[in-house]
């Protein structure tokens, strides 16, 4: 067999030859791995470079929430990424008035901050109230409340997993899974826009 990279001349020397027929076969083997080698050294080298290009990192732009549909869309340039199967709070209908009603309010907001260590595994802070929210609140004397958050479940639920949306629980959050916060809270930055309609 000749590979084509044989010496010209006859005369035997101590060099490898890829012509088997008058070279070690030895010689001949430890040649072909550092060709082989090599190669794998490139490709190795080159595969990081063309992963990172061909999956660039998506970052969600908007939240929207509808509370008669039980939904959570995450979008990205007006289009939905995945859309989450909620829990609302105990009283779904209507939108949140004053601290204790158990309702999940209902309007525009952004997500103002993110808390690693809550109770309820990960939880995304709504900016509830806004300014329409604190002005209904004066109207009526009461004071609107606050705490309204994105978040999973506590330990002890955890393994109910979506089984948690069989009712609306929460005191006026919106819940889902923990495997669904933890892919949501990489997804979603702080000051992300959330809507959250009827």
């Amino acid at each position: 067999m000749n590979f084509g990279f044989s010496h010209t001349d006859s005369q035997p020397d101590d060099s490898c030859h890829f012509n088997l027929k008058h070279s070690d076969g030895l010689c001949a083997l430890r040649e072909t791995c550092k060709l082989i080698l090599c190669w794998l050294g490139l490709i190795i080298a080159i595969a990081p470079l063309s992963s990172a290009r061909s999956t660039p990192e998506v970052k969600v732009d908007q939240i929207v929430i509808v509370k008669s549909r039980r939904t959570m869309t995450l979008m990205h340039h007006a289009q939905a990424l995945k859309t989450y199967r909620i829990a609302l709070g105990a009283v779904p209908v209507g939108a949140k008035e004053k601290h204790g009603d158990h309702k999940t309010p209902e309007g525009d907001y952004v997500i103002s901050g993110k808390n690693p260590h809550s109770q309820f595994h990960l939880a995304l802070r709504i900016s509830y109230p806004n300014t329409v929210d604190r002005e209904r609140a004066r109207k009526l004397g009461v004071a609107p409340g606050g705490d309204i958050m994105i978040h999973g479940l506590m330990p002890q639920y955890a393994s109910l997993g979506s089984r948690h949306r069989e009712t609306d629980w929460t005191d006026g959050c919106v819940a889902v899974s923990n495997a669904e916060i933890e892919e949501i809270w990489k997804l979603v930055p702080v000051g992300t826009p959330v809507k959250i309609r009827p």
